[in-house]
């Protein structure tokens, strides 16, 4: 079991030092703290890129363009050494919003000159004083709605500003007991066991075996959140197993714990085709993909809460819709 406080105060350096740069800044602060083989993910429209110029110039500058005076609100940070791969490689997990002033358009989506928050969570995998590879995740479609633009039908599950965790106790910035991290692991792995042996369909006495009956499910924006057990059966998990079929699992690139909390994500997690109502799209014979963050935090023996980001851009545009693009037509006429 590794002592991961040396990479959890390098990402929190990263972190202030980039939220504090500007312009070209932004390319040196990257390019000072990520390996010169520098791996990024990113959702649609962002994807992969391979070097810290690519990375600032195709995200970093122009958001900081479209948003202003930033605030990086941190809701869960936290490390662990990777299951996947047996603990040979260590990550770190920052999740929250970065918060700004939304003064210019961004992706076409129309600025508000007020306040807006970006729902991100991020994965960095450090080594050797660097950080070497990168997954981020952020909400655009919550973005949208914020400025006014409703890019998809009504979501099943609640819209808004997504909290954090409700003991307010995700910023694990000194060192936890290895075992409680050991336990939350184990209650994700159960958990993901159940839902993969029955095919991603899960009913409500296999979800209370390892889900407190009150527990929340903060999806995305497009899907929405939803409270207890049986609404998350109605207003998630009926409209996914109604509408998605053969869907398949792919695995994770990284999965590990600290303390009370622990997460994943994959690229892409799941394929699936969708056999019309998903999202407000009709049936189809191509195979879409989900590139899923789930974040979790244990409570005793269950899991209580549950932060949910899935690339919904990508997958819709796989099936012949670029949102995105739409809205840059839209914006034009």
């Amino acid at each position: 079991m590794s002592n991961f406080q040396d990479i959890k105060a390098l990402v929190d350096k990263y972190y202030q030092t980039l939220d504090a740069a500007t312009g070209n800044e932004i390319n040196a602060t990257i390019k000072r703290y990520t390996s010169s083989e520098y791996h990024w993910r990113g959702m649609h429209p962002f994807y992969e890129q391979g070097s810290a110029d690519e990375v600032a110039e195709v995200f970093w500058k122009p958001f900081r363009e479209a948003f202003t005076t930033i605030q990086r609100r941190q809701d869960i940070f936290m490390a662990g050494d990777n299951q996947i791969d047996g603990g040979e490689s260590q990550w770190v997990c920052s999740m929250g919003h970065m918060m700004g002033l939304f003064d210019t358009a961004w992706l076409g989506i129309p600025p508000t000159g007020k306040m807006a928050f970006l729902r991100y969570c991020e994965f960095n995998r450090v080594a050797n004083g660097k950080i070497q590879e990168t997954a981020l995740f952020c909400d655009l479609i919550s973005v949208m709605k914020q400025a006014g633009v409703q890019p998809l039908p009504m979501q099943t599950g609640a819209e808004l500003i997504t909290p954090g965790p409700r003991t307010h106790a995700g910023l694990l910035l000194d060192q936890q007991d290895p075992a409680e991290g050991v336990k939350t692991l184990a209650l994700m792995n159960r958990m993901t066991d159940d839902l993969v042996g029955s095919g991603m369909h899960s009913d409500a006495s296999e979800l209370s075996s390892t889900w407190h009956e009150d527990m929340i499910w903060f999806g995305p924006s497009g899907i929405g959140a939803t409270y207890t057990l049986e609404r998350y059966e109605k207003q998630h998990q009926g409209p996914f197993e109604a509408h998605l079929d053969d869907i398949i699992f792919n695995g994770h690139i990284a999965r590990f714990a600290e303390g009370d909390f622990g997460g994943w994500f994959g690229w892409a997690n799941l394929t699936m085709k969708s056999t019309g109502g998903f999202l407000g799209m009709p049936g189809s014979d191509t195979r879409a993909e989900m590139r899923v963050v789930d974040i979790y935090r244990r409570d005793g023996d269950k899991l209580a809460e549950n932060w949910i980001f899935i690339d919904l851009l990508h997958f819709l545009s796989m099936q012949g819709l670029d949102v995105l693009e739409r809205l840059e037509k839209i914006s034009t006429v």
